[in-house]
């Protein structure tokens, strides 16, 4: 079983235990130690580290990499055209006009296991936090910044929807090329370009449709009367629990991935 890009997986896993504003924090402070990574022992911890996380949320690390194959793609697309731009230094390996340096290969290699880290790590927190959760975690780590009107309810709202979205949108992309497929159409042949135009046709239903989920949400949340986040309450209160502390104790160790 696969789950795509920002489908919530409901479980009863250490990692599903914790405090969304502790995922969310943990989430920025891993993109921001991807970011500052040096060397092969860096991202090996990190790895490590995202391997042991996807471990601990008993999802199943075989769903996730089916569930990133789209995403794969981009990833191999990262990597070659890095590693044969010119980069300067050592030639390792030539062939026509393609030349590939020692320097090249680093680049590529730094980039596309930054880019993997950054889709594992995003992937994990949206398959361990239901969307009510995950908004609510969002508002409450904006909620200083209320005493300026900013509206951090709306905004948490929005980056949920959309992040909510991206499957939806992925299933029926998935669904409007079956159906064009079913009457001729041939996604398949033909070289590099012939393929790019043949996927313009999708365009038009695939926002056709989002712009119907988009007015069947809005006219959902007008009739539960949904007025913002002003005098909204809340079922659940978030607490911050003891799993929290560990959980933070335990990633301050990769800040090391940074110095080695």
């Amino acid at each position: 079983m696969s789950f795509p890009i920002g489908r919530y997986c409901p479980g009863d896993s250490p990692i599903h235990r914790l405090d969304p504003r502790s995922k969310l924090i943990l989430t920025i402070y891993a993109i921001a130690v991807v970011f500052s990574a040096r060397g092969a022992i860096g991202y090996g911890l990190l790895f490590a580290a995202a391997v042991g996380a996807i471990l601990l949320s008993r999802v199943g690390f075989r769903a996730i990499l089916r569930s990133l194959r789209p995403v794969m793609m981009i990833v191999g697309l990262t990597f070659a055209l890095n590693a044969f731009l010119p980069q300067g230094g050592e030639a390792i390996w030539s062939w026509r006009f393609l030349t590939l340096t020692r320097e090249g290969l680093t680049a590529a290699l730094t980039l596309s296991a930054r880019f993997a880290l950054l889709v594992l790590t995003t992937q994990l927190l949206t398959l361990t936090t239901s969307p009510i959760a995950l908004t609510d975690g969002m508002e409450r780590l904006m909620r200083p910044l209320a005493r300026l009107r900013f509206p951090a309810h709306e905004l948490a709202m929005m980056m949920s929807i959309a992040l909510r979205m991206i499957p939806t949108l992925m299933e029926e992309t998935d669904k409007i090329k079956k159906a064009q497929m079913a009457r001729g159409a041939d996604f398949g042949s033909g070289n590099l370009f012939r393929r790019a135009r043949a996927f313009i046709p999708l365009l038009v239903p695939l926002f056709v449709s989002a712009f119907r989920r988009a007015e069947e949400l809005a006219l959902a949340m007008e009739a539960r009367c949904y007025r913002g986040g002003e005098g909204r309450t809340r079922m659940k209160v978030l607490r911050f629990a003891r799993i929290d502390l560990y959980a933070a104790l335990c990633a301050l160790p990769l800040i090391a991935a940074a110095f080695v």
